[in-house]
């Protein structure tokens, strides 16, 4: 039996990168996986990947800055799988400034999506969780939500509010027995940080101060997250999981 059979759960941001992996190791693992991002495409993609091997998944539209698209998209999952048991918000995206050089409509947008989207993901699917009677809540931070770097402050402050938004909402939710905690992933290779990782400088320097000297693969930050997904984490609430090859070590 799988790890996560007979739970639904909803990821956002799961058409490509880092989505796309936990939608199929969650769909391996026995789930029945809402594939909810806003490129349909990439995301009906997913779901084709998923079903041709066995699994079971359905594809939403959603921008998670938007909240009446995460009302249809919950509506959705409650239709076709009867509730919702886990929620991911896996949905992001990255801006490399300082302050001074970051726009205030640049602000305003990676606050929409990083941080407001994991405000209105986590409200719309409370009530689902409640009628199941228990529920996991995973966020995705980044060591960003912990120290500090060069020319990212507006990720940062996203990052950072996805922790403590998490452990506030950890608190209030625990008599529900709705678990919520946080990733920290350290650098991914996705399409995100493709570019990144194509400049030997800016590589060095991300590469540099992760004790493993590497980026991590998809899969060995979405193997964390299938595991407070799972019963396996049925004591951990409002914690921070970093998987960050060390970066934050020293």
């Amino acid at each position: 039996m799988g790890r996560l059979q007979g739970k639904t759960a909803l990821i956002s941001g799961a058409a490509s990168g880092m989505g796309a992996v936990e939608a199929r190791i969650f769909a391996e693992q026995g789930a029945q996986v809402i594939v909810a991002d806003v490129d349909d495409a990439g995301a009906r993609a997913v779901v084709q990947t998923i079903t041709e091997a066995g699994g079971s998944a359905i594809a939403v539209h959603l921008d998670v800055s938007d909240a009446a698209n995460w009302d249809k998209a919950i509506a959705e999952g409650v239709e076709a799988f009867g509730n919702i048991n886990v929620l991911v918000n896996n949905a992001g995206i990255l801006i490399m400034k300082p302050v001074q050089d970051t726009s205030e409509e640049e602000w305003d947008k990676i606050f929409s999506i990083n941080a407001k989207g994991v405000f209105l993901g986590t409200k719309a699917v409370l009530n689902s969780m409640k009628a199941s009677g228990s529920g996991s809540i995973i966020n995705i931070s980044s060591i960003y939500g912990l120290v500090g770097a060069p020319s990212a402050a507006a990720y940062q402050a996203t990052k950072g509010a996805v922790r403590l938004l998490t452990k506030g909402t950890a608190v209030d939710y625990a008599p529900f027995n709705i678990r919520v905690n946080s990733i920290h992933p350290g650098v991914i290779a996705t399409a995100m940080t493709d570019d990144l990782l194509k400049d030997p400088e800016v590589a060095k320097a991300l590469l540099g101060t992760t004790i493993m000297e590497r980026s991590a693969q998809p899969e060995e930050v979405a193997n964390a997250v299938l595991f407070l997904a799972s019963d396996e984490a049925s004591f951990m609430t409002g914690s921070e999981v970093v998987v960050d090859g060390g970066y934050t070590a020293q």
